[in-house]
């Protein structure tokens, strides 16, 4: 399917893989808007890349874990880009941590910015795909969710909902127009990778790390199609075999 002309927002879109989401969809025609928490710099330069491609892209500075800022950051992007056709719930953290220093501080914290985010940010613009019988949602999930992960329960359990999130849209809006599909990467060449020495590519039978660019081209596939809907797309080296 063509969707040139189409408009994206992801969350956390300035480094990683969001931004080589972003990058990937603007490729293929697809206008960006995009979020993030810090590292200000990187978002104009991930901006700059884009408009390079010949898209349009608008950024904004916003914590997708609160709700109020969700509101304004949906209704920023609307304003200068138009209705919102592709949701990518992209924003995460992870806090590598021994199984007895996880407090309910960091539960929370990880459960608010890698999983109620993705529902705060699909509840904002399913309205607008439902009248418009037309959307896309993808969950980016990852094999902690599948496996248990190097990173801790707390990350492993938020990202595991986003297999429900998904699923549930799915079902439910199937005959709307709109799909709903998660991507589960597994130690994919990112800071977040790097930071962790739990990661290590002998982990996978590929015995390599995972690239963006490789999480980036399922992105775009499921973008594109509007017949694959309630599925895990696993980019892992092999790591979770399903």
């Amino acid at each position: 399917m063509d969707i040139t002309g189409r408009r994206a927002l992801i969350t956390g879109g300035n480094r990683g893989i969001g931004q080589a989401i972003g990058l990937a969809l603007a490729g293929v025609g697809v206008d960006i808007a995009f979020c993030y928490r810090s590292r200000e710099d990187e978002a104009h330069s991930t901006k700059a890349a884009i408009e390079a491609l010949g898209r349009r892209c608008v950024i904004l500075k916003s914590d997708v874990a609160v709700a109020d800022e969700v509101t304004a950051l949906v209704a920023h992007v609307e304003r200068a880009l138009g209705p919102i056709d592709i949701l990518v719930n992209n924003a995460g953290l992870i806090r590598p941590q021994p199984l007895e220093e996880i407090t309910e501080r960091d539960w929370d914290e990880i459960h608010d910015v890698n999983l109620k985010s993705a529902f705060l940010v699909t509840q904002a613009v399913v309205p607008g795909m439902r009248v418009r019988q037309w959307g896309r949602l993808l969950f980016l999930s990852s094999v902690a969710a599948q496996l248990g992960g190097v990173v801790g329960p707390h990350y492993a359990s938020a990202k595991a909902g986003m297999f429900g999130l998904a699923h549930s849209y799915a079902a439910i809006l199937a005959k709307e127009g709109i799909t709903a599909n998660a991507i589960a990467p597994a130690l994919i060449a990112t800071e977040m990778v790097s930071s962790n020495p739990r990661a290590r590519p002998d982990l996978l039978p590929v015995g390599r790390f995972g690239t963006v660019a490789e999480v980036a081209d399922v992105a775009v596939t499921l973008a594109r199609n509007g017949y694959i809907t309630g599925q895990t797309y696993n980019v892992n080296g092999g790591w979770y075999m399903s």
